[in-house]
């Protein structure tokens, strides 16, 4: 067969195939879509039919929520309508009282105005009265003038030189009678006062001496204390300042020194070295030294527990451990940080029956004697040394006066200073509080007294604030001021030359001249 017809048979075939694969590509592309279109109208009328069921909840869902809206809009309605109601009914109520008062005004205006009315009357009656009075007792006057031969003015200044002689001898008599009952009443009233606060603190009164004993196992340990050739006793002698009395005295050595402080610090460092046994001139520097730092914390310590008990609160540290090293402190005798507590408490009490501030008080009492804590290393009373210390940390200028004032360094001006010295002489200077017999107090006493009658020109001599005074009446025909003056300085000096006595005395010399009349 000829190559052409090949070729022209092979491109018929080829064209015969192309378009029966188009014809059967186009049958199965109709076949696909006739399925589709079945199966997307079947899917819409699904979406249809859910879109339907969902419009008609929807539509059901609004019903029910627009009910409820009605409901609630309907029941807030009433609400609003009955408040309503209420409060129209309320403006009504008002409304009618509004009226009632205007109408009660309206009928106190018209009689104001009755009043006023007759009011006026009055007084143009009274007026035209008073215009008649006045002429006739000018017209008096002068006829009294004339007949007396004085002018008004004369009669007037004699009437009141007569009114103001009587009205002073009245005066006069009225303070005398005020001065003496307020005299009575107030010593009755001291005394119930200080009788309540003995009452009501009633303390026990040790009296410390100036040595303490410290006991020992046996007699062998003293040679220990001792040391060789006196070494140990001395290296405590003079790291203590204490004189260590090793005798006969059995199972005992004996500490003696004027500083409590001191004492208790060589007490302590003795025992700590015969607990320990090592007893040798470095050891007990060492021991010495710890002990009075020791010390100085239990010192602290007490301050602090004193001013809580008390409840005394923002005290200066400083302060603070001056109150606490008033604990090795005595005064004739008398611990003065228990005399210190003691004069705080009947302070308190004292000033609670008077109303007074109490917390001031008992602050006062408790730092009065602060000054005592360091009255041996400086110069001045203690009263005046604590003063300066409370006024240098910051205490208040009230509790500073009180400190100064407590032995009458100073005048009380205050009832909280009054109260402290009257609480420090119930505390210490009553006999039996201090180191001291009832006899020999007298006996004090009595010679205190019998020193001021000695000297010429002296009338009477009292030993006041139980022998913190001496109070000396003197004639007024026999010394003058510069003689009385004088005698003050001859008295204090006899004083301190002649007799022993705790703490400090005041000579005070009166000199006066009275004039006493009785009426009968």
């Amino acid at each position: 067969m000829p190559i052409p017809e090949i070729i022209g048979g092979l491109v018929v075939g080829m064209v015969l195939g192309g378009a029966l694969g188009w014809a059967f590509r186009t049958w199965q592309q109709n076949r696909r879509l006739g399925t589709a279109g079945k199966r997307s109208e079947e899917l819409l009328d699904s979406a249809r039919r859910e879109a339907d069921a969902m419009r008609e909840q929807a539509r059901e869902e609004a019903k029910k929520e627009l009910q409820r809206l009605q409901d609630r809009a309907e029941r807030e309605a009433a609400r609003r309508q009955k408040e309503a109601d209420l409060l129209e009914q309320k403006i009504a109520k008002r409304e009618a009282t509004f009226d009632k008062k205007i109408d009660s005004l309206d009928q106190r205006e018209q009689r104001v105005t009755q009043k006023e009315t007759r009011l006026d009357q009055l007084t143009k009656a009274a007026e035209k009265k008073a215009e008649e009075w006045e002429a006739k007792l000018t017209e008096a006057i002068k006829r009294c003038e004339a007949v007396s031969g004085m002018s008004a003015e004369e009669a007037k200044k004699i009437l009141l030189e007569s009114l103001e002689k009587e009205v002073q001898q009245e005066s006069a008599t009225l303070i005398r009678r005020v001065e003496a009952e307020t005299r009575e009443t107030a010593a009755k009233k001291a005394r119930q006062i200080i009788t309540l606060a003995i009452e009501k603190y009633a303390s026990e009164q040790v009296s410390e001496s100036t040595i303490s004993v410290v006991p020992i196992t046996s007699d062998e340990v003293k040679g220990r204390i001792i040391g060789r050739e006196g070494r140990n006793i001395r290296a405590l002698e003079a790291a203590t300042g204490c004189n260590f009395i090793v005798d006969d005295t059995p199972e005992a050595v004996v500490l003696s020194c004027f500083d409590p402080f001191r004492r208790e610090i060589a007490r302590q460092s003795l025992e700590r070295l015969l607990s320990d046994g090592r007893i040798h001139p470095g050891r007990i520097e060492d021991i010495v030294a710890k002990t009075e730092k020791d010390v100085q914390e239990a010192i602290r310590e007490l301050g602090e527990q004193t001013a809580y008990d008390l409840g005394i609160h923002g005290l200066h540290p400083e302060i603070i451990r001056l109150i606490g090293r008033l604990k090795y402190r005595t005064s004739y005798g008398q611990n003065v940080l228990n005399h210190s507590i003691e004069v705080a408490n009947i302070a308190k009490v004292m000033a609670a029956e008077l109303g007074v501030d109490v917390q001031q008080a008992k602050r006062a009492g408790l730092l009065h004697d602060i000054g005592k804590a360091v009255s041996y290393e400086m110069e001045g009373t203690h009263a005046l040394i604590g003063a300066d210390l409370a006024k240098k940390y910051g205490e208040a200028p009230a509790i500073i006066h009180a400190i100064a004032a407590h032995h009458a360094e100073e005048e009380p001006r205050t009832i909280v200073a009054a109260l402290v010295q009257a609480a420090d002489a119930v505390s210490a200077a009553r006999p039996g509080a201090r180191r001291e017999t009832l006899e020999t107090y007298v006996k004090r006493l009595e010679q205190l007294e019998a020193i001021a009658d000695s000297f010429e020109g002296v009338n009477k001599a009292y030993a006041i604030q139980a022998g913190r005074e001496i109070r000396i009446l003197v004639d007024p025909t026999k010394l003058n001021d510069d003689g009385a003056s004088l005698l003050a300085r001859e008295v204090r000096k006899k004083v301190e030359s002649d007799l022993e006595y705790p703490g400090q005395i005041r000579v005070t010399v009166l000199r006066e001249t009275r004039s006493i009349e009785y009426a009968k």
